[in-house]
């Protein structure tokens, strides 16, 4: 007899001479055990195990009928009706049941999606053979417990519609992010909203992801900058960071979703990728993240990844890498639509902005130019 059932067997032999247990109940559980033990069970066991079952069941304390659950419910032999039995029961039983593998249909999976109580929608959660209509239904229901249960199980299908919303609980709970971009059934262009929580190798494939949509499909063309509009965000960035925050993000016709969000990145990536979206150079850009004067503008080491991440994306990814970041509309506000012929400079009005070098200075002696420029602002 395995070890563990003769470990079971002492402990309720204990409770029996105690007088703490039911012997009825050590009778039922003494038998599925042995039964369980027995790789191909008889027939006749099994029929008078459950002629046993169906007559104790109803009685029974929920301790008991909770392991019984646990133990029959993936077990290939069980009789169905002692699982139908145990089912009846409801509660804590149920979910067990439904928790280690009760057999169920597709129908049977979303009825309990749509009208199961909450530990027995958590326990539906974690099955493996889930249908997509029911995960749909369960994570409509708005339960963190069940979409964090539906995130980790690598078996349960996610309709699109299910990613969109996971995704947008995802941009204010950080904890959906580490489990969605382990999923490997989410495309990179799905993860792009997940960019600041991803890893180096994640962040190359959705920036690959995003160029190549965009050189498939091109967006409006954002205005660059102009440089007096700039240089109005670097002298208020060290004074008032939202106000420029603010203003950065109506220069990319968002609202103040994304300038909270700006601000609520203490890395500073998402700023940086504003920046490059709106035009401005990377040296630009990194005297503003500078002059903000934080935690990150204190870090050289901060510094410099920053500018890695400024140097990867040109500025039409970075528009839409952050529109994904925020959950906003990739599409421009501030264009009009009017065609301005790019080849005919004399129908093409002069553009005032700061145009990215072809050529990035080295770093230190950028820094170099930054640094007496910082002390005089």
């Amino acid at each position: 007899m395995p070890a563990h059932i003769s470990q079971e067997l002492a402990d309720l032999a204990r409770l029996a001479r105690d007088g703490g247990l039911d012997l009825s109940q050590v009778s039922l559980r003494v038998t599925a055990d042995l039964l369980m033990s027995t790789p191909l069970p008889p027939q006749g066991d099994l029929a008078a195990f459950a002629e046993m079952a169906l007559a104790l069941i109803p009685r029974i304390d929920e301790a008991t009928a909770v392991i019984l659950a646990r133990k029959l419910a993936g077990w290939p032999h069980s009789p169905p009706p002692v699982l139908a039995a145990l089912a009846d029961r409801g509660g804590a039983v149920l979910a067990e049941l439904v928790r280690h593998g009760m057999p169920l249909s597709p129908t049977e999976i979303e009825q309990f999606a749509e009208l199961g109580d909450a530990p027995t929608r958590v326990a539906l959660a974690a099955r493996t053979d889930l249908t997509g209509t029911a995960v749909l239904m369960l994570i409509s229901l708005g339960s963190r417990s069940l979409d964090l249960a539906l995130i980790g199980n690598p078996r349960a299908p996610l309709p699109r519609a299910a990613v969109e919303m996971l995704i947008g609980r995802a941009r204010t709970d950080p904890a959906y992010q580490p489990g969605l971009l382990a999923r490997d059934d989410l495309s990179n262009l799905e993860r792009a909203p997940l960019f600041l929580r991803a890893g180096a190798e994640r962040r190359l494939a959705i920036l690959d992801s995003l160029m190549a949509r965009e050189a498939l499909h091109p967006g409006e063309r954002l205005p660059l900058v102009p440089n007096a509009t700039f240089q109005g965000w670097l002298a208020v960035a060290g004074e008032d960071r939202d106000g420029a925050f603010g203003a950065i993000a109506a220069h990319l016709g968002s609202g103040s979703g994304l300038a909270h969000a700006i601000a609520r990145d203490p890395s500073r990536e998402l700023a940086a990728l504003s920046l490059i979206a709106s035009g401005v150079s990377v040296e630009e850009a990194t005297r503003f993240l500078i002059r903000l004067g934080d935690e990150a503008a204190h870090s050289v080491e901060r510094i410099f990844a920053l500018v890695a991440l400024m140097r990867m994306v040109k500025p039409a990814v970075a528009f839409r890498l952050v529109m994904q970041i925020v959950g906003m509309s990739g599409a421009p506000s501030q264009r009009q639509g009017r065609h301005q012929p790019a080849m005919d400079p004399s129908g093409t009005p002069a553009r005032t902005g700061s145009a990215r070098p072809e050529a990035q200075p080295a770093m230190s002696e950028m820094l170099g130019r930054i640094g007496p420029r910082r002390e005089r602002g």
